[in-house]
Formats: structure tokens, sequence, C-alpha cells
């Protein structure tokens, strides 16, 4: 080998060192390690729904972005959508970080949806006083989807006899053979979890140890890492080993953008924004030009309407309720002496208590909201009727009939017809009774360009000057 290859050969080799070595800090960066020391901890409280699937999803990317050992969902819940709870289980199965469902603090419960959720974790956790269960789905909206809930009439059921109809021992199965295909895959107890769906079965935390359906009870999160601590786990098809004890705890809050979705997916704040866009489009189309109107009630119809696109609603409690408000507005442009109004409240009143028509926790419109929405539209009923009242009887001051009723003053006269002086022009003018020159006269009709015209009462004629 020349000199000059010998020298290439020694800088090529370091040169190719290095490159190795920064793709195996590269490759090393991109696979997490099993631990950094952290348990991110995420709450769930009150009904599950599109807002605590955004929540958990940004919750679990934070647990990858730290390289987290463990999720810890702390949860307290009375139920919630199905589609989110499927969501989220979807979410929990695809994790390659340990979830650990925790029912706390005492008092707090996993019925429902809960339930499904925690059958889906890793490790199913609860604290003294805390109960699951009551997993029987029910039919939101007279046809939608199935959610998760109590049943109807809060009896129990199986497929024999059950009372409802095909739709509904659909769902109960498909309910069973979900919760059982979750609880197989993490080894606890299936049976048990079909007794929740049929029969809404619920179990305080010390039985459902007893009964395989959790691994532990503790106290709070420090004692749950310590106990579970050692535990082997399965994710995906390789068997893990816990090692939690001594674990920073780091609790992830909502961003802006649940907050907001939370917020906007209340049933009563979804109601109030459609009601405000509604009214705010009506009082910018009676008065165009106003602006401020227009633009506030789009924007809140706009957000009311993607808020109602994620909840359970009955289709025709909504229709129920847009026409009650086109029959009150049709009130102030129709004789019908308050008939149309009245039947607008009514309906209006019946379909803001149907519109949410879901046993589905969390997902119920309150009647303190539909008793201010029906009062506050029934007061623009009002508000417009005596409006279009007080229009009716005012005195026309423009068009043809502006003149009818205005008084005025003979110019000359012929046989049934002559000159008038009124309103400060002279018109032609006829009339069914002989008049004289400078006699007062009060206008009765308007024919075109002749006016129909009788003497004043208590009228003579007035010298001409």
């Amino acid at each position: 080998m020349t000199g000059t290859g010998r020298w290439s050969c020694r800088l090529l080799l370091p040169l190719l060192a290095a490159a190795a070595l920064l793709l195996h800090v590269g490759s090393s960066a991109q696979e997490p390690s099993p631990s950094t020391g952290e348990a991110i901890l995420l709450d769930v409280e009150g009904a599950i729904g599109p807002a605590t699937t955004d929540y958990l999803r940004q919750g679990f990317e934070a647990a990858v972005k730290r390289n987290a050992a463990v999720i810890i969902l702390r949860m307290d819940t009375p139920g919630g959508l199905s589609s989110a709870m499927r969501d989220i289980i979807r979410d929990i199965l695809a994790s390659r970080i340990p979830v650990i469902t925790y029912v706390s603090p005492s008092g707090a419960r996993a019925a429902s949806a809960g339930t499904y959720i925690l059958y889906a974790s890793h490790v199913a956790a609860m604290a003294p006083g805390t109960n699951l269960g009551a997993a029987t789905p029910v039919q939101i909206g007279g046809g939608g989807l199935p959610g998760i809930g109590k049943d109807d009439k809060g009896k129990k059921s199986d497929d024999k006899k059950d009372s409802g109809d095909a739709s509904n021992r659909k769902a109960i199965n498909d309910a069973v053979a979900y919760i059982r295909g979750l609880a197989e895959l993490r080894g606890r107890n299936a049976d048990w979890a079909e007794k929740a769906v049929r029969e809404a079965a619920s179990l305080p935390a010390n039985e459902a140890l007893a009964n395989r359906v959790i691994e532990v009870i503790a106290t709070d999160q420090r004692d749950l890492l310590k106990k579970i601590d050692g535990r082997v786990i399965k994710i995906g098809e390789q068997q893990r080993t816990l090692k939690t004890a001594g674990l920073r705890i780091v609790k992830i809050e909502p961003n802006w953008r649940v907050q907001i979705l939370a917020a906007i997916t209340n049933p009563n704040i979804a109601y109030i924004l459609l009601l405000l866009g509604i009214y705010g489009l009506i009082f910018e189309f009676i008065n165009p030009g106003a602006v401020a109107p227009g633009v506030v009630g789009g924007i809140a119809l706009l957000v009311g309407l993607y808020a109602l696109n994620l909840m359970p609603i009955n289709v025709a409690g909504v229709a129920l309720m847009l026409l009650g408000v086109a029959l009150m507005v049709a009130e102030a442009f129709l004789p019908s002496f308050g008939i149309v109004g009245i039947g607008g409240i009514v309906a209006f009143a019946i379909g803001s208590l149907l519109m949410f028509d879901t046993d589905v926790p969390g997902f119920s419109l309150s009647w303190q909201a539909v008793a201010l929405g029906t009062g506050v539209t029934a007061a623009f009923f009002l508000i417009a009727l005596g409006a279009a009242w007080r229009a009716h009887r005012r005195t026309v001051v423009t068009g043809e009939m502006a003149l009818i009723g205005h008084s005025g003053q003979v110019v000359t006269w012929d046989g049934d017809r002559g000159l008038v002086h009124v309103h400060g022009e002279d018109w032609q003018a006829r009339s069914d009774v002989a008049l004289a020159a400078g006699q007062a006269i009060r206008v009765v009709a308007r024919q075109d360009l002749i006016l129909t015209v009788e003497p004043e009462a208590s009228a003579s004629p007035q010298p001409q000057g």
C-alpha cells in the first residue's frame, strides 16, 4: 500500500468510527428507556366525553415525550359517551407505556364507561370506600348510537327476559362481548364483567379485589406505586416488570383547547350558545347594519352547532325548538292574535326538553336552563308582538295611505268635484256631499291622485280672503 493510501485509511477509520457512534446515539435517543423516574398523573373527573378523550391523548403524548415509566388515570366518573370511551380504550391498548387506572379518592366511582376503561388498563386499582360497575348500555336519542349508563328502568335484564327491542339486545350483547374481551386480555374476572353489563351490578373496592376485578387497593398514589412495584404486566406480546417504587409523580393539566372543548360540550352551555346564535341573527335581520348582533350570533351559532355535533342529541327535539323560534318570529307578521306565538313557545319548551333525550350521565339539559331559555324566548315574543301591535296602530306617515285622516280646506268646488288644500299641497278631490270654498274637510280615501273627502265635523265654510 502506498503512503498516500495509508494516510487515507488513517483519516477514514476515525471518521467511520465517529459516524457509527453518532448513529448509535441517535438510535438510542429514539428508543425510550424503560424508566426515567416519572409517573404521569391524569385526572378523569365527571362525565366522559370528547374533552376527556383529547385530554388523555394530550397526557399520553406528554408521557411519551417525557419517557415516563407509567401513566396513572385517577378516576371518578359516573360514565359518559360510548364513542369517547372506545377512543380512550383504543389509546390505552395501543400505549407502550403501562396505564394504571386508579379509582380515587374515597367516595369516588368508576361507573358505566369508567368500568370499561378500568378493565382495559394494564393495572386496575381502587382506593378504600370506592366502587365500580353499572355498565348496562342505553339507547341515545331514540335510535342513536348506544351509550354507556344504567338501563332506563334500573331493572335486571338478560338475553331471554329483556323487555327491550332488538336494538337494545344488540347493544347489550355487543357491550358484553366488548368487556369480556377486555377482561380476558388483562386476566380479570370476565363473568362479573358480564354481570355488570346485563344486571348493572356494582362492587365496592374490597369485593372487587376478592373477585379479581382489580389487582390493588391503595390509599393514595404513593402507596399505589409502592404496591405495584415488581408486578409483571403484558404490553403487546412482551412481558414487562414494573419498577415504580420512588417514581416522581408529575400531573399533566389540560391545555386551553381541552378546557374550551369541555366548556362548550356541556349541554347547558351548548344550549345557551345555540340561543345566542339564533337571536343574534334575528336581531341582525330586523336591524340591518347593526353588525355586532350578527357577528356575535354567527360565532355563537357555529360554536353551538359544533358542540351539538359532538354530543348525543335528539333531532326531533332540535327541530321542535327551531320550529318554536320560527313560529314566534312569524307571530310578529301574522294576524293570529297570539295563537301562533303561544304555539311557538310550547314547541320551543318541548323541543328543549327533548333535545338531550338520553340517560348518559353528564349529558342532560338542566330544567333551569330550559326555564331560562323558554323565558327569554317568551319575552322576545312578547316584545316583538308589542312592537308589531304599536306599529299597526301608528298613523301612517309615508306612502299612499299617509293622507288618510288628515284635515284640509276646500279651494274651489263645482258639483261633486273640486280642488282641496291638504298637507301643504293642492289635490283634486271628490265628495258625495256638496262643498263650498273655504270649507274644512277630512280625507277618507285616496285613488291615485284623487282624494275622497267629507266635511270636517262641526265645521262651516270659511270666507276667502
